[in-house]
């Protein structure tokens, strides 16, 4: 079992040998990704991303639910206070979701996941919850949607939890002009 005095032990090593000083609040990859909270699936290890590199939203299933759209509207508004250090050019949001997902667990608690998503129940068939391909490409159609205008890419991928490989569902798009 993993203890705090383990958590705390580790954290001297990351900090000894791995901590970057200096990192600014904005990424500087010009990248959100939003994934799953599956401890199988940290989407910076499994993207091979920098401290600092990407913002990375997690929740169940690394869905766009309205939730995950306010909490992106949070950190755009924390990145136009912090201007400094943000990088040029498009953005791109990336979806992340993988296969034997919980979400797929899920599946009967209808009550529950149109809680969740902010729907009601006869619409979660929409959300395909039980499909990572498919229900990653209906969440770039929402972001898609709920963005036009905005200065940004969105790409959907889905890791293979057996295989350790991410297959590209959605390549960067840019988001359609109002």
């Amino acid at each position: 079992m993993t203890d705090t005095h383990d958590l705390i032990s580790r954290n001297a090593v990351f900090a000894a040998e791995r901590f970057t000083s200096g990192l600014r609040i904005n990424p500087s990859g010009n990248m959100m990704v939003v994934g799953c909270v599956d401890p199988r699936v940290d989407p910076s290890h499994v993207l091979g991303l920098s401290l600092g590199e990407a913002a990375v939203i997690r929740n169940v299933g690394g869905r766009i639910t309205p939730a995950t759209l306010r909490t992106m509207a949070m950190l755009g508004k924390v990145g136009q206070a912090n201007p400094e250090g943000r990088p040029e050019g498009d953005w791109n949001l990336v979806i992340l979701h993988h296969t034997d997902c919980g979400m797929t667990d899920l599946a009967p608690y209808h009550d529950l996941l149109a809680e969740y998503f902010e729907i009601p129940v006869d619409e979660l068939p929409d959300k395909a919850v039980s499909d990572p391909y498919e229900s990653v490409r209906r969440d770039v159609d929402i972001l898609l949607s709920e963005l036009r205008g905005s200065q940004f890419l969105v790409t959907g991928l889905v890791y293979d939890v057996d295989t350790g490989v991410i297959d590209t569902v959605v390549p960067p798009t840019p988001l359609r002009t109002p």
